[in-house]
């Protein structure tokens, strides 16, 4: 049984290999764990940004992926999803305010993850919706 574990890392770690990542978050002690995390995957890390302006900036250069916290300080994410949402970017969002009924029903089709964030559980989560996203060729 550990074996399957061991494959199914494997395979994980290989979908987000090379995939360029955005980290938004206001955090930066939790902004650098992710950033490490990431970058121990393989992924080639897009920030940490902590405002929308610089995480709307890096989704217009063109990424993989992205993980986003929901409030930065008062100021919210929306306009970063919906970007994300629109190009079809898969991403999950990092947030205290997930487990939240608003929240919920606001964001219906977003992966959401209450903070604070098991990063394996983000991983994969992550890595189900790059390895399911249609194939754009560079």
């Amino acid at each position: 049984m550990g074996t399957d574990r061991d494959v199914q890392g494997i395979m994980v770690k290989s979908s987000l290999e090379n995939k360029r990542i955005l980290i938004l978050e206001d955090d930066p002690l939790l902004a650098l764990d992710l950033e490490d995390f990431f970058t121990e995957l393989g992924a080639r890390v897009i920030g940490p940004v902590s405002s929308v302006e610089q995480a709307l900036q890096a989704v217009s250069t063109g990424i993989d992926g992205a993980v986003l916290d929901l409030n930065l300080r008062g100021v919210y994410s929306y306009p970063v999803i919906e970007a994300l949402a629109e190009a079809g970017t898969p991403l999950v969002v990092c947030s205290g305010y997930a487990e939240l009924p608003d929240t919920r029903t606001e964001l219906t089709d977003i992966v959401l993850l209450p903070k604070p964030c098991d990063l394996k559980v983000l991983q994969a989560r992550l890595a189900e919706q790059i390895t399911a996203a249609p194939q754009t060729t560079s």
